[in-house]
């Protein structure tokens, strides 16, 4: 891959431009970036982290690219206005996105992982990654989020791992499009449902991923529950199938699970291996979607060559991801949970997983952009009505807004007003600091406060501040729950 070359990364605090820039980095390369949020002083901790792994920092002004020898890396968020691109262009540097360089770096790879699905991808690739690495296959790992057993004090930002062996697992993304780059040996898909593109176009890109593995001679592993990820096996890599169910689909399965138990924080369940009872296996982390995620993992992992029984005992260590049901803390009776639900499979999965014990909820649900909102909008309608208990509430800020150029044509608003036709309790409070102080304030011992949004850093720390303003509460001023 060149790694003597310069890189320079232009949004490099990027939940998908980090993890690789890390790699890189890891890897001896010469690695330079420049984002948006460090010039507005936005989550200075992680720019911080980069700086402590060599990496030189720059404003977003263009004066970080100076040489035609440099490989500059834009996300697809990273407008041609922008002054690094111009830069870019007005030196002759090599200019790729973030998709073809990871691409790259996977491809070249021996063992090849591929993470797809429109949900649980970075849970999938966290659990894979922490199997190899505590099976001593010494995985490079690219996530899209912080995987709490890789994290340090002096490493807080984990979403990449770089190891010796000679297996790359990483996470695919169908949004963009950039998952037709990949060419995985071990081909995993989740779920596919709206978020992004049409059904068609998911169709498409999915069924062409699994294909790739299988005319490779690979491996494809996919969701027996989902209809549409099962039609898609069946289709197009039916030679190489490999399928789970927490459900006992009526279909040639491999992994099955069973006996389900839930816990708060916690959920276990038998494994069975082709009718074959194999033992059981209790997840650090909660929800029947995460038995799902941990069965994909199970197998993923086998087929990288890791033995059933010690894949089993190494995934009940896995201690999940930053912002994936994230238990920040409790004060006064109120738990504090941050949250990357963001699109309707995920927001539904983490409802049902609270919802499976007492206590109501209250939500705020910082929508990922407007045109996100426009796609799904009926969709994450339908999920949140089916889901919201008449003793819930949740609020709707604006969404999350960075700059650049964006068409307002579905908003927060209209979002709260589609609920409310339906009964659901749910209100729009434009500005997000009054969404969580009204929060805080109606929240009564028993309650679990969830903050759930994607593509903004700074949610985690609003968790953590009403966190703290729960706990600042005087007592006189907690309400008292409802007998």
């Amino acid at each position: 891959m060149g790694l003597g070359k310069s890189y320079f990364f232009i949004g490099i605090g990027g939940s998908g431009m980090m993890p690789l820039a890390m790699i890189l980095a890891g890897r001896g390369a010469a690695v330079a970036g420049s984002d948006r949020s460090l010039d507005q002083g936005r989550v200075p901790a992680k720019f911080a982290a980069l700086e402590a792994l060599g990496i030189a920092l720059h404003p977003q002004d263009g004066s970080g690219i100076n040489s035609s020898e440099q490989i500059v890396i834009a996300s697809a968020a990273i407008e041609p206005t922008v002054p690094d691109r111009v830069a870019a262009e007005r030196v002759g540097a090599r200019l790729l996105s973030r998709a073809e360089l990871l691409s790259q770096l996977f491809n070249d790879s021996r063992v090849r992982v591929g993470v797809a699905g429109t949900s649980g991808k970075s849970t999938v690739t966290g659990m894979i990654a922490w199997i190899l690495h505590a099976t001593g296959h010494e995985p490079t790992v690219m996530n899209g989020a912080v995987m709490k057993n890789f994290a340090t004090p002096d490493a807080p930002f984990a979403s990449a791992l770089v190891g010796g062996g000679d297996v790359f697992v990483s996470e695919v993304d169908e949004s963009d499009g950039s998952i037709a780059l990949y060419h995985p040996t071990i081909a995993v898909l989740n779920n596919v449902s709206h978020d992004h593109k049409s059904m068609a176009e998911l169709r498409v890109l999915f069924g062409d991923f699994l294909a790739r593995a299988g005319d490779a001679g690979g491996t494809t592993i996919v969701n027996a529950d989902d209809a549409e990820a099962l039609a898609l096996h069946t289709a197009r890599a039916p030679d190489y199938a490999g399928s789970f169910s927490i459900g006992g689909t009526p279909t040639p399965l491999n992994f099955v699970a069973d006996n389900i138990v839930e816990e708060p924080f916690a959920i276990s369940f038998d494994l069975i291996d082709a009718t074959m009872p194999v033992g059981r296996v209790r997840l650090k982390v909660p929800g029947r979607h995460n038995v799902a995620n941990a069965l994909a993992a199970l197998m993923a992992a086998c087929a990288a060559g890791v033995a059933l029984p010690d894949a089993m005992a190494a995934i009940e260590g896995f201690a999940g991801l930053k912002r994936r049901f994230d238990l920040i803390g409790e004060a006064g009776g109120v738990a504090v949970i941050d949250d990357f639900g963001h699109n309707p499979d995920k927001i539904g999965a983490t409802l049902d997983t609270l919802h499976a014990f007492p206590g109501r909820l209250l939500i705020l649900f910082q929508p990922h952009g407007y045109g996100p909102l426009k796609m799904m909008r009926d969709e994450l309608v339908d999920s949140l009505a089916a889901r919201l208990a008449p003793g819930d509430l949740l609020i709707l800020p604006d969404p999350v807004y960075q700059g650049g150029t964006v068409t307002r044509e579905v908003t927060s608003a209209d979002i709260v007003a589609d609920l409310a036709a339906r009964g659901a309790p749910a209100r729009y409070i434009a500005d997000r600091a009054d969404a969580a102080a009204l929060l805080v304030r109606e929240a009564q011992p028993g309650d679990r406060i969830i903050v759930m949004g994607a593509r903004d850093d700074t949610l985690s720390q609003l968790a953590a501040d009403m966190l703290a303003a729960l706990a600042a509460r005087p007592l006189s001023d907690t309400p008292i729950a409802n007998p």
